[in-house]
């Protein structure tokens, strides 16, 4: 029985089913008698969306609050600040807020002078919309 996936061991495509193990299919080449098992092919998110998950975790942005703009789960978010061992810096007299704009609210946004000035800002991507991130200063007791 002719298969579309090829033995690791010599790339041949003669393989017949042989059998499960751990609830996977277990395969034997014909022309080698290698036996193998294919791999899980696990669901993948795009780069893109990891990027932007620890740019807003960098900027203070919560994990529910990631989970809820990009559509990704917060224990995923949780799992790569782990993986790629992200700290998030002190923001002891700062604290961030944020927007999604689309394309014309985000250029009326920016012609307001008050809404530039005093404050720390970054504009990303996201999607087909906008997030401005501003810092506001908190007032220390």
């Amino acid at each position: 029985m002719a298969n579309t996936t090829p033995c690791p061991q010599c790339s041949s495509y003669d393989v017949a089913k042989n059998g499960i193990i751990n609830e996977k299919q277990r395969f034997k080449c014909k022309s080698c008698g290698y036996n193998f098992t294919v791999a899980k092919m696990g669901k993948s998110i795009d780069s893109y969306y990891v990027i932007k998950a620890l740019q807003l975790y960098i900027e203070g942005v919560s994990y529910r609050e990631i989970e809820r703009l990009l559509g990704i789960s917060h224990v995923s978010v949780m799992n790569w600040v782990k993986k790629y061992r992200i700290k998030i810096p002190k923001q002891e007299f700062y604290t961030p807020t944020y927007r999604i704009l689309n394309h014309k609210e985000l250029s009326e946004f920016v012609i307001v002078p008050g809404n530039l000035s005093n404050k720390g800002m970054i504009i990303t991507e996201l999607g087909d919309k906008f997030m401005v991130i501003q810092w506001t200063r908190i007032k220390s007791i």
